[in-house]
């Protein structure tokens, strides 16, 4: 299953997991899209509060960038970089052109959706 992932005017599609994290997020996509407000941390991603949990599945695991991860059952995170930690995947984004250049250093608005 696909996902859009909007940062700014930039976007971009990801291939979800297949997960019960995922299942529910599909599932809040379902009624409308999701923007959430993300901070850098940390200089490899991007973080946001979902404003729900999600049944979470964490694993150790190294993440790449364009991995979209699930934390603390609550928060989004977004990477451009790479780290390892324990988190449950929700996906990857397919094509990674213009994904560093569209995050940026600072603050972004990123809105996940379904077509």
């Amino acid at each position: 299953m696909k996902m859009n992932v909007q940062v700014g005017n930039s976007k971009f599609i990801a291939t979800l997991e297949s997960n019960e994290a995922v299942n529910a997020l599909v599932e809040m996509m379902e009624s409308g899209s999701i923007t959430i407000r993300m901070s850098d941390y940390a200089g490899f991603e991007k973080v946001g509060a979902l404003g729900t949990s999600l049944p979470a599945n964490d694993s150790q695991t190294t993440t790449q960038a364009g991995d979209i991860v699930l934390y603390n059952s609550n928060q989004i995170v977004i990477f451009y970089g790479s780290n390892s930690w324990a988190y449950t995947r929700l996906g990857h984004i397919d094509d990674l052109t213009g994904w560093e250049d569209a995050l940026g250093s600072g603050d972004v608005e990123v809105t996940f959706s379904l077509d």
